[in-house]
């Protein structure tokens, strides 16, 4: 992948006078290896953002495209997780990490290897046999990761999937999200609710306001991807820049 293009993009959810529009004219890129955080309000359309990326849903106005080409529908290189994780506690840790790649029809023995290989990156290779009501909520989210890994993606979307855990399980797996994100070389979208997790994993950072959603700006954050910077000075003043934008935006002052 390329570029992830969203140009003069609506959605809008029934007809006639029961219409709700979630998004109004929604315009960002998200290039090749990129990290790009989207925060804001609920019920501000950050979750149809990534529906729209995953080709689950279509606009209803305007266009999204990767590479120049309309997304018509999912996508073998892209990757979705959702807030809950999607796992399957009947099957397997191993059995869980093939899943996407069983829906694609791979072969049971490169299934196998790819799953094996993503669950070593995430540290649950002993793991494998086990299921997922035995793992903790870290665990769980880390084997959500893995699953998505082993696709072998281009672009990642995460639907809030730290939002679950404890502050210090939290910024345990931003580091773990950012160490794979450095190695793996991906372009990422993550939607939250966290000033801090925005800032810490976010190259851009689109502010969004409230329904109908838009965009309002575009904090521009270069330092972001490297972990000492979550102890600086300049992190602190950036989390305060969003937290203004989103008070401004009418996203309310209570994001941690």
């Amino acid at each position: 992948m390329r570029e992830l293009c969203f140009s003069h993009v609506d959605v809008v959810y029934g007809s006639g006078k029961d219409a709700i529009t979630a998004l109004d004219n929604l315009d960002f890129t998200v290039s090749d290896g990129e990290s790009v955080a989207i925060i804001g309000p609920s019920g501000c359309g950050k979750s149809t953002t990534l529906r729209l990326a995953s080709g689950l849903l279509r606009p209803s106005a305007g266009t999204t495209t990767i590479d120049g080409s309309p997304i018509q529908g999912p996508r073998a290189s892209t990757a979705l997780i959702l807030q809950d994780f999607g796992l399957l506690p009947w099957k397997t840790v191993r059995a869980n990490a093939e899943l996407g790649l069983k829906i694609r029809h791979v072969p049971r023995g490169e299934r196998k290897e790819r799953a094996s290989e993503a669950l070593q990156l995430v540290g649950l290779e002993e793991f494998a046999d086990a299921y997922p009501g035995s793992l903790s909520g870290g665990m769980r989210q880390r084997l959500a990761l893995a699953r998505a890994l082993a696709l072998d993606v281009d672009l990642l979307l995460m639907d809030e999937p730290l939002s679950a855990l404890d502050a210090l399980l939290r910024e345990q797996l931003q580091d773990t999200l950012l160490s794979l994100w450095r190695k793996e070389g991906y372009a990422q979208i993550l939607v939250t609710h966290s000033i801090d997790e925005a800032v810490y994993l976010g190259q851009r950072i689109y502010v969004m306001a409230p329904r109908p959603g838009h965009v309002v700006t575009v904090v521009q954050n270069e330092d972001a991807g490297d972990e000492a910077y979550r102890q600086s000075g300049e992190f602190f003043a950036r989390c305060n820049e969003v937290r203004e934008l989103l008070r401004q935006a009418g996203g309310g002052g209570s994001h941690a």
